[in-house]
């Protein structure tokens, strides 16, 4: 019965595992002996090369060990060749500050990767079962997981040079149980399982049986959820990538900033999943304390009636919003103030990345671009490039008087955090003549009487 129920359930997902080299990682309880004993039991059908692996996590001391020597005993006796290894996880984790569950897994699948790679494994197969399933959906819709995170468990995924797989998924615990009694297997019980301190054991023995008492069918319905939702999700993410690449004005390492206005313009489904693409892409690893509120962040910024804020993720990562715009960033630095003073011709690389360019020329050139800037070379020498001050002032082309380079910058939509690196240009009376890009001074210094002449070029990062 359960032998054909996991054959048809292979069928469904149209997984072949026949002529395979298959790695079961085995605890020795109900759920991965009887993976073990099933693929065992089918080896000839289905021409497979079957090898355990087994981790000793050091929780329970003799106890732990003892059920590592009981699955090498087990392997023994059906000539299954087996990997053990045992890993002080409690020492692991003062080390590292992790949570029991994670670093568990961290050091349980290091060293399924290490035999993996020793035997040439196309496949590992783990016996998590359909009740884990139910377990970890309601656990991550319970924690606010997004995207495929509330899908659960995955029937298969990339590992190493191959895959993993849960050929379990279609069963319930019952089932399981019934499985090695009815094959006569004695598996080990963890009494850590009991314990009602893990959460996932409060879901298992305080929610489960309610469900199951409602519809003892409930995990294949949770299962049907899971692929549902799976492929959703895969047809909104395409959607998804192709809106994005509208939306998206600058994409480089470590830095996207898209336009606010055309992000509003895409339907709201693929505007979560469009920022959950930006942070997946700067964040290479996803920081455990993320979660959906940081998304829910995102959102009040853009939509905010204010024309700027900041907000500080996890791990150095700052999004800015700057009228139109808004910037994600890792590790924005802040740039301190600078003064370069500059009296010859070259090339200057300034401190916010911009570069400025200085050439001497004998002729007068057309001089309307705000990204140059003609200067009489007679009594302008040095030119300094400095940052902003306070009360800094400038006069302007068509108007009486000065105005604040800060309104300047107000004006002209500047985001807040590239005011303060912006470059300012003085000449050597440290009158500002020039806002690179920005706006030049009503000042008399074009070249109208003179011989060989200044001529800057500012290129924006």
């Amino acid at each position: 019965m359960i032998d054909k129920k996991v054959e048809k359930f292979l069928h469904y997902k149209q997984f072949h595992i026949e002529n395979s080299r298959i790695l079961v990682g085995v605890s020795g309880g109900p759920d991965s002996l009887a993976l073990l004993h099933f693929l065992w039991k089918h080896r000839t059908q289905w021409n497979l090369d079957i090898f355990a692996a087994h981790l000793d996590h050091m929780f329970r001391g003799e106890e732990s060990y003892g059920e590592a020597l009981f699955v090498r005993d087990f392997c023994e006796e059906r000539n299954i060749p087996f990997e053990m290894k045992q890993v002080n996880v409690p020492k692991y984790m003062e080390q590292t500050g992790l949570s029991l569950e994670i670093a568990a897994r961290n050091c349980r699948y290091q060293f399924f990767e290490e035999v993996a790679e020793k035997l040439h494994i196309d496949y590992l197969a783990l016996g998590h079962h359909g009740d884990d399933q139910v377990e970890t959906i309601l656990m991550r819709l319970t924690r606010g997981s997004t995207g495929k995170a509330r899908a659960g468990i995955p029937f298969l995924r990339p590992f190493k040079s191959g895959f993993i797989f849960r050929p379990f998924l279609c069963l319930n615990r019952r089932e399981i149980e019934k499985y090695c009694t009815d094959n006569h297997l004695d598996p080990r019980r963890d009494p850590s399982n009991e314990s009602l301190l893990y959460s996932r054991n409060r879901f298992r023995h305080q929610v489960l049986p309610f469900l199951h008492k409602e519809n003892p069918h409930v995990h294949l319905h949770f299962a049907r959820f899971s692929d549902e939702l799976i492929s959703d999700e895969d047809f909104l993410q395409e959607l998804t990538v192709q809106e994005m690449s509208k939306v998206m004005k600058v994409r480089s390492q470590g830095k996207i900033v898209i336009s606010i206005e055309e992000f509003l313009k895409i339907p709201m489904p693929l505007q979560r999943r469009g920022i959950q693409l930006i942070l997946k892409y700067l964040y290479k690893e996803k920081p455990a304390s993320l979660s959906a509120i940081h998304i829910d962040q995102v959102f009040l910024l853009i939509s905010n009636p204010h024309p700027s804020g900041i907000l500080d993720f996890p791990n150095g990562l700052k999004i800015v919003r700057s009228y139109d715009e808004c910037h994600f960033n890792v590790q924005l630095q802040e740039v301190q103030p600078y003064c370069i003073e500059i009296s010859k011709p070259g090339f200057y690389l300034l401190p916010n990345g911009s570069k400025l360019i200085m050439e001497f020329v004998d002729d007068i050139q057309e001089d309307k671009d705000l990204n140059t800037l003609l200067l009489k070379l007679e009594g302008t020498l040095p030119i300094i490039v400095r940052t902003r001050k306070n009360g800094d002032r400038m006069t302007l082309k068509g108007m009486n008087g000065t105005k604040k380079i800060k309104d300047i910058f107000i004006d002209k939509k500047v985001p807040v955090h590239e005011r303060n690196a912006w470059p300012i240009v003085t000449n050597h009376s440290n009158e500002i003549v020039w806002i690179p890009g920005i706006k030049k001074a009503n000042l008399p210094v074009n070249g109208e009487s003179a011989n060989r002449y200044i001529l800057l070029k500012f290129i924006k990062q």
